[in-house]
């Protein structure tokens, strides 16, 4: 308990004075189990202040942040087009944990319904003695089982930052990679910078948003995934049964019938969540 005190006194010292850190990550996954060959990638931030960290997809990120901004333009028209918006980026959930106890939510998205999910599981890491140079940092072993699968974490006492990309967290310094046994899901650190001075740490949940946000317990949480991937247009078929119009155009502009529309995007849905059999909370699926 003394070294994690330390530790912490460190890590808040090193960002003190306006020396907030973004530790860009480089995340390499596969999602579909039958198709191997068929890894991605995105950059990942993970953002360290005095308060707590905030872990997110640069591009989705900065695609949220143009989409708001043309809704916040043609709101005051009162005429709201996001007919040729398209987002970027694969990764649409993001991760706050607090300091200095490290209380973790987790906001993500499923249909237009968001839900902010606090993190109950605790990872207990085992350190082994070997030691491996990762990028430009010397770094040592720890594995741990979270989430249905066993990981393997090279941290370095370099930067006393007892954090790490995605839920991770708990190692006396910055996991600088993690990766689970199968290799399908493997996040490591490509580069550091300093935020502006004048950057503010906000959280997701006080964000402006047209739907208020489900706070629900992890529980609660498995079954509306699974009910989702079951009936993923179940929120669009409410408000058509309820008379909302909902006007869809094809990419030259040309509205089309929204009863086949609907049951084309369901198509398109169900088939690309056939493919999210590899996800990276395995025990999700069980």
């Amino acid at each position: 308990m003394k070294k994690v005190i330390i530790l912490f006194s460190l890590m808040m010292a090193a960002l003190s004075n306006g020396q907030n850190q973004r530790f860009i990550y480089d995340y390499k996954f596969i999602t579909d189990s039958t198709a191997r060959d068929k890894q991605e990638s995105e950059t990942m931030y993970l953002e360290v202040t005095s308060k707590g960290s905030k872990f997110y997809s640069k591009d989705y990120f900065e695609s949220d942040s143009t989409m708001q901004a043309i809704v916040a333009k043609d709101t005051q028209s009162l005429n709201i087009n996001l007919g040729n918006f398209k987002f970027k980026g694969r990764i649409r959930y993001n991760i706050e944990k607090m300091y200095p106890d490290y209380s973790t939510n987790f906001f993500t998205t499923l249909g237009s319904d968001e839900y902010q999910v606090q993190e109950n599981r605790k990872q207990s890491w085992k350190i082994l003695p070997e030691k491996e140079k990762i990028g430009e940092f010397n770094a040592q072993k720890a594995v741990c089982d979270f989430a249905g699968r066993q990981w393997t974490a090279w941290f370095t006492t370099d930067l006393p930052i007892q954090d790490g990309p995605y839920k991770f967290y708990g190692l006396p310094g910055l996991i600088v990679k993690v990766e689970d046994h199968t290799r399908s899901h493997v996040f490591e650190l490509k580069a550091s910078k300093k935020l502006p001075a004048a950057y503010e740490w906000k959280s997701t949940k006080d964000k402006e948003r047209y739907h208020p946000l489900i706070t629900i317990s992890e529980a609660k949480f498995k079954k509306a995934f699974n009910d989702y991937r079951l009936d993923p247009m179940k929120g669009q078929k409410q408000m058509l049964a309820q008379g909302t119009i909902i006007e869809m155009r094809d990419s030259s502009g040309k509205v089309l019938d929204p009863v086949k529309a609907s049951r084309d995007q369901e198509t398109k849905a169900k088939a690309n969540i056939k493919r999210q059999n590899n996800i990276l909370e395995i025990d999700l699926l069980k």
